[in-house]
């Protein structure tokens, strides 16, 4: 089972893989691998509320095997 580290950046890349995908897509005039203002914004939301949403794995499980009775 991945770590709450691993598991944020899985889902992090998850939630920029797609919006990188669009940036990389589109024909216009742009200098090929440059973000647009908007889209830089949009990736900032993206991964702020990744941050928001995730959590500690520790803080949820507890491996210690000595509380048990």
């Amino acid at each position: 089972m991945p770590r709450g580290d691993d598991r944020r950046s899985r889902l992090l890349a998850a939630a920029v893989l797609p919006l990188a995908l669009l940036a990389c897509s589109r024909g216009g005039g742009d200098d090929p691998g440059t973000v647009s203002a908007d889209e830089a914004a949009q990736l900032n939301d993206a991964a702020a509320m990744l941050d928001a949403n995730s959590i500690d794995l520790d803080a949820v499980t507890s491996n210690d095997t000595d509380a048990q009775p």
